[in-house]
């Protein structure tokens, strides 16, 4: 009897490529926020309001990135074409787009055109305070990566939530989205102050230490946009559209500063709930 030769109908490579078309996407907006900003270095001693601009541009490229990489993702999971290749990729386009490109523009647009009177010694101190913080930014953004991709199954140190839930440290989009979020609510003009831009360096030093602390931070990984489990919830985000659609600089920047905030919210909470806990009663020991 022949043997029957079942061929089996290969997979189409377009639904492969189209979770890494949204990868190559935010690198691109990555590489663009990165051009963008060097431009405004360039040309803010002749033309100020044009480095505003490109500042702007900067920022809001790596706002849709931001976008960009939680489609990426949800598009693998939903046309079952995930594999070892695209999680690579979508790490490298993370540190492009939410490492390199921020950590620039944090420099750039908060450091580098402080123009009050310090005197050349204090400015060059200022300046170089400033390139290692955003470094550190940097660093601590890559080792924030470098740690999820190995951390399958991370231990909290807060236990008690499903990890699918939650977050080890800020991730690197949320942190890149203060930075952004901040130059576009302040409408992209350089920081010129000194006393602003000392700020501006604790902060990024606030957000290189979450991204690689152990605090917890929600992933919304359950919540399904595409089928939303009440009206409320759908009512809830045609809200949110809307104000970011009409009052998007401070409704982006009370919305990543409110996520960043809320690692220390569940940390405390958890402290609050563990001093509460009844103490586990001791086992009594009889003697003889």
């Amino acid at each position: 009897m022949a043997d029957v030769v079942v061929e089996r109908k290969p997979r189409h490579r377009a639904a492969y490529a189209l979770p890494t078309l949204f990868t190559a996407g935010n690198i691109f907006l990555g590489y663009l926020s990165i051009i963008r900003t060097i431009q405004a270095a360039v040309v803010y001693s002749t033309d100020p309001g044009s480095a505003a601009l490109h500042l702007e541009v900067a920022a809001k490229t790596i706002g849709f990135g931001f976008i960009l990489d939680g489609l990426d993702g949800r598009i693998a999971r939903m046309t079952n074409t995930t594999s070892e290749f695209g999680k690579e990729l979508d790490s490298l386009a993370d540190i492009i787009s939410f490492g390199i490109a921020p950590a620039i523009l944090a420099y750039v647009w908060g450091v580098q055109f402080v123009t009050d009177s310090l005197g050349a010694t204090p400015l060059d101190q200022l300046q170089r305070a400033g390139k290692f913080v955003s470094f550190l930014f940097l660093v601590c953004g890559a080792a924030r990566l470098a740690r999820f991709n190995i951390q399958k199954s991370p231990v909290l140190k807060d236990p008690g939530a499903s990890d699918k839930k939650y977050f080890v440290g800020l991730p690197i989009p949320a942190a890149a989205g203060v930075v952004a979020s901040v130059v576009y609510a302040a409408g992209s003009t350089p920081l010129t102050s000194v006393v602003w831009s000392f700020a501006w360096i604790g902060l990024l030093a606030v957000l290189a230490f979450l991204m690689v602390s152990t605090w917890r931070y929600w992933s919304f990984k359950e919540l399904n946009l595409m089928r939303p489990r009440s009206p409320l919830m759908l009512v809830g985000m045609c809200a949110v559209i809307f104000a970011i659609w009409n009052w998007s600089q401070p409704v982006l920047l009370v919305m990543s500063v409110t996520y960043m905030m809320s690692g220390l919210i569940i940390k405390v909470a958890a402290l609050i709930r563990r001093v509460l806990r009844p103490a586990a009663p001791k086992a009594e020991i009889q003697v003889g």
